[in-house]
């Protein structure tokens, strides 16, 4: 069902994320960054560049005479470093800007004209990064409102999803893939959740969970047309990456959707899991889900086999997450929703085990 994919023309290799291991949100960045961001993109040399955070890559903030200006993002080593990996992502990104109007930050070239830039450390290895226009407003995770935006990212993702079936991709089209393999077990690719320090028990409740969504995915799946359930999909659109903004014309609070990095080919239905990631456990979930689920289908029909597949692969984004934990620095999460990640994914996986349909249940 999946084609593994994966593009050439690999940068050489940087010193790696051990580099920032001192950097904090809101710090300066290392002067080989700033230096070579005011080159690439033939900035001012009293140019301001600080970190915003640190994840699957590096994004800085850059600000020029004072104002912000750009998002600049450093590919994390052994992530997608490919240039045809990233330049793929940027594509995508563009075509949705032109044939849907998607609200997202436009991609910047650099001063020679080219939207990848190379970016040389003190080592001498270099980093592939680019750069999008700065978008004020606020963060979802941020808003005392969140749940209300469900079903507008449901709307939204239904929209992705309608024009990744209908969209040719243009030769050299490289992403990864998001199949069960890179979720959970020794191979994923943010990490194996078995790394967590679980009790016994803790870990045969996940176990149990993890069978059971796979053992959902694989049989509503298997028998389908796979272009029915499988495609290119965002893979992370939950609160962190959607932002809301002042719209201009309509003097009222708009959505704009952040982040594509780990865009690539997955279930459709697995960006239904995102959405809800590190809220699942929350009293709002229900809430979140219903929400999201009526914004999708004003666009794309949904079935009771379908409603399966998505909360498992919700699921399996839990589990996903908390390997995930087991790689990343904890200020790469809220301080609140890291400390419940753990503690949160034993309480889903029972819950899941109960019901496999409790968190779409009325």
């Amino acid at each position: 069902m999946f084609e593994v994919v994966d593009g050439t023309g690999t940068a050489a290799q940087p010193t790696g994320l051990a580099s920032f291991a001192s950097l904090r949100r809101g710090d300066d960045a290392p002067d080989w960054v700033r230096d070579g961001v005011v080159t690439a993109w033939g900035l001012a040399s009293d140019t301001v560049v600080r970190l915003i955070v640190l994840s699957e890559n590096v994004t800085f903030r850059v600000d020029v005479a004072g104002r912000p200006a750009l998002v600049i993002r450093l590919a994390r080593p052994g992530y997608a470093t490919s240039a045809a990996h990233l330049r793929s992502e940027l594509r995508w990104i563009e075509a949705l800007r032109r044939d849907v109007g998607l609200s997202t930050p436009t991609p910047v070239p650099g001063a020679d004209g080219g939207l990848l830039q190379l970016i040389r450390d003190e080592a001498g290895g270099t980093w592939n990064a680019v750069a999008f226009e700065f978008v004020a407003g606020t963060v979802l995770e941020d808003r005392d409102d969140t749940p209300r935006w469900f079903q507008e990212i449901g709307a939204v993702t239904a929209v992705l999803h309608r024009h990744a079936r209908q969209w040719t991709p243009p030769a050299g089209f490289h992403r990864f893939t998001w199949g069960l393999a890179d979720l959970v077990g020794p191979t994923a690719r943010w990490g194996d959740w078995r790394r967590a320090e679980l009790s016994a028990t803790q870990r045969r409740v996940l176990e149990r969970a993890e069978a059971r969504a796979c053992a959902v995915v694989a049989d509503r799946t298997g028998s389908r047309d796979p272009a029915e359930s499988v495609g290119l999909i965002h893979a992370d659109l939950r609160p962190s990456n959607a932002m809301t903004h002042s719209d201009a014309m309509t003097n009222a609070d708009a959505l704009t959707v952040i982040d594509f990095d780990d865009c690539g080919y997955g279930y459709y239905l697995y960006d239904f899991g995102a959405a809800l990631t590190f809220y699942e456990h929350r009293a709002e979930a229900r809430e979140m889900a219903a929400r999201w689920l009526a914004g999708y289908q004003e666009h794309v029909p949904l079935h009771a086999a379908d409603l399966d597949v998505a909360c498992a692969l919700s699921m399996l984004r839990r589990l996903t997450m908390l390997g995930w934990a087991t790689t990343h620095r904890e200020d790469a999460l809220p301080a609140d929703l890291w400390a419940e990640n753990q503690p949160g994914t034993v309480e889903v996986a029972a819950r899941y085990l109960a019901d496999p349909l409790w968190l779409v249940r009325p």
